[in-house]
C-alpha cells in the first residue's frame, strides 16, 4: 500500500508537513511518500500563460504522484482563510491535465494552524469542494492550537484526545483500502 502525504504549504518549516507526515505514519504496512509542494513550484496560473505554456511538466509530474498512490494524506495550511497560494496554484495547473486531481482514491483531508481556529475554514473548503476533483474523503479533521498538542521534538501529537480522534479517522483510511485498523 503507497500513501502520498504533504502539507498544503510551502513552507520549510509547515506545521501542516509535519501533521500530515504524522499522519501518514499511523498507517502501518505502507509505503509513505512525503511531497514537496516547492518541487512542483510553476508560474502563476492563468489562461494566458497556458496558452503560452501549455501543461507543464512539473503539473503533470503532480498528477503521475496522484495516480501511483493508493490513498492521499493532505494537511492544509490556511491563509486569509483559504488556501495557500502554492496548493491553489499547483492545484490550478494539475486540474488542467485531469480534472480529477486526487485520481477517485480515498483521502484524509487535515488542517492544523497555531490558534484555536486549527485552519478549519480552509478544511471546510477543501472537503467541499472534493467531489469536483476527484477525491473520495474517508476523513477530515482540524487541529487548534498546533504547538500546544504537537510536541515537534518527538514528531507526535502530545494531546491524547487528539491523537485518540486522529486515529480513527486515519483507520478510516485504511479499513477503505482492506486493511485492518490504526
Amino acid at each position: 500500500m503507497k500513501i502520498l502525504a504533504f502539507g498544503a504549504s510551502s513552507s520549510k518549516t509547515s506545521i501542516n508537513r509535519a501533521l500530515a507526515t504524522y499522519a501518514a505514519s499511523l498507517v502501518s504496512d505502507a509505503t509513505v511518500e512525503l511531497l514537496d509542494l516547492n518541487d512542483f513550484e510553476l508560474p502563476i496560473f492563468s489562461e494566458d500563460k497556458e496558452k503560452e505554456i501549455g501543461q507543464p511538466k512539473l503539473a503533470q509530474n503532480f498528477i503521475a504522484k496522484m495516480k501511483s498512490a493508493d490513498a492521499i494524506i493532505v494537511s492544509f495550511a490556511e491563509h486569509n482563510g483559504t488556501y495557500t497560494v502554492a496548493f491553489k496554484n499547483i492545484l490550478d495547473w494539475a486540474s488542467r491535465v485531469s480534472r480529477e486531481v486526487y485520481q477517485q482514491k480515498p483521502v484524509v483531508f487535515l488542517a492544523t494552524s497555531p490558534g484555536p481556529g486549527g485552519a478549519a475554514s480552509v478544511l471546510n473548503m477543501a472537503t467541499t469542494s472534493a467531489q469536483f476533483f476527484g477525491a473520495t474523503v474517508k476523513g477530515s479533521m482540524s487541529i487548534p492550537s498546533f504547538y500546544e498538542n504537537f510536541d515537534m521534538s518527538s514528531l507526535q501529537l502530545s494531546n491524547q484526545k487528539i491523537k485518540y480522534e486522529l486515529e480513527l479517522v486515519v483507520s478510516e483510511l485504511i479499513k477503505s483500502l482492506g486493511g485492518k485498523n490504526v
